[in-house]
């Protein structure tokens, strides 16, 4: 068994991105990102591209294009505020919020699959580990 962490870590997420990003384009006709970004901005409805960039650890002009796609894809609509002409704020369109549901069953088979091949004991300490990783880095 390999037990170089990080290496492991980094190579297990690569991988379950692949596949979740497949599974996504074949099932739902939109990339990983996209639903990510659709899930943050239907929790913060009406938050700025440089907030959905923060959210994904993207820089600017890729959010920029990454919300150009999706706007024309009619996943989401970008609009302007009265108050701040240099800011653009996003909302999910019917469609997005769609995609959105038709995700949610892909990603309960996903920790299905994970629940069944570890015990509750180690599912808690799997969780303690990677949400020590996200506080810590």
């Amino acid at each position: 068994m390999d037990n170089r962490l990080f290496f492991l870590l980094n190579m297990a997420q690569k991988k379950l991105f692949r596949h979740m990003d497949q599974v996504c384009e074949r099932e739902l006709d939109a990339s990983v990102t996209q639903l990510a970004a659709l899930m943050v901005i239907a929790k913060c409805e009406g938050c700025q591209q440089k907030d959905l960039a923060a959210a994904l650890q993207l820089n600017k002009s890729a959010v920029t294009g990454l919300v150009s796609r999706m706007e024309k894809n009619g996943l989401l609509l970008r609009a302007v505020p009265k108050d701040d002409a240099r800011a653009v704020v996003l909302s999910v369109t019917p469609g997005g919020l769609e995609k959105i549901n038709s995700l949610k069953p892909l990603i309960g088979l996903l920790n299905e699959q994970f629940q069944q091949e570890f015990s509750e004991e180690e599912l808690q300490t799997i969780l303690r580990f990677l949400n020590f990783i996200m506080a810590r880095f």
